[in-house]
C-alpha cells in the first residue's frame, strides 16, 4: 500500500510539473513595461541589490518575463537551466501546492514562482526570519505572466516561515 501512495504521490508531481511547463510554453514572455517601471522606481541602487538566481526550464518562456522584470527592477540575473526543477525546488524546500514553473535564490532566500520585485524589495528590507517568498502557480498579470489585453488575476504572495508554513506577505490587486 505504501509503494501505490508513493507511486501516486509521483504521479501527481510529475503531472504538475507537466501542466506547470505546458502553462509556461503557452504564455509568451512579454514583460509589461508598467510594472516594471513602478518596479525600477521603488529600487534602490543598481549596485546594492544582490544576484537572482533563477532556476528555469530550458524550454519556459514566461521565465525570461520574470528575470526581465527583475533586471527592470535594477537587480543583477543569472538564469540556470535544468531538467530537473523537482531537484532543485525539493533542495530549497518547496513542497507540493507551493510550486511555480521558476524557482529563484536571491540574498539567502528563496523565491518561488512570479514574485513581483516589489514584494521582493521589502522582503531584503525587512529580513524577516523566514525560508523567502512564494507565488503558487501562474497567476495572469503577474510579473512575467501579463495578458495582451491587460487583465490581471488577484494574487497574494505567500511568507514561507522556516518551519515551512506559509502566512500573507503582499497582496496584488
Amino acid at each position: 500500500m505504501k509503494l501505490l501512495s508513493r507511486l501516486s504521490l509521483h504521479a501527481l508531481t510529475l503531472a504538475t510539473g507537466t501542466l506547470l511547463v505546458s502553462a509556461c510554453n503557452a504564455t509568451p514572455a512579454a514583460p509589461a513595461a508598467e510594472a516594471a517601471t513602478s518596479a525600477a522606481d521603488a529600487a534602490p541602487a543598481r549596485a546594492t541589490l544582490p544576484v537572482v538566481k533563477v532556476h528555469k526550464d530550458p524550454n519556459c518562456g514566461c521565465c525570461g518575463g520574470w528575470a526581465e522584470h527583475m533586471r527592470a527592477a535594477g537587480f543583477p540575473v543569472e538564469i540556470h537551466d535544468t531538467g530537473d526543477m523537482a531537484a532543485v525546488k525539493r533542495r530549497l524546500g518547496i513542497g507540493d501546492g507551493m510550486m511555480s514553473c521558476h524557482t529563484s535564490e536571491i540574498d539567502g532566500y528563496v523565491v518561488e514562482g512570479h514574485v513581483p520585485a516589489s514584494a521582493i524589495l521589502r522582503l531584503l528590507a525587512e529580513r524577516p526570519k523566514a525560508r523567502g517568498l512564494v507565488l503558487p502557480g501562474m497567476p495572469i498579470g503577474s510579473p512575467g505572466m501579463e495578458s495582451a489585453d491587460g487583465y490581471r488575476e488577484p494574487f497574494t504572495v505567500a511568507l514561507l516561515d522556516e518551519d515551512g508554513s506559509l502566512h500573507e506577505f503582499s497582496r496584488h490587486e
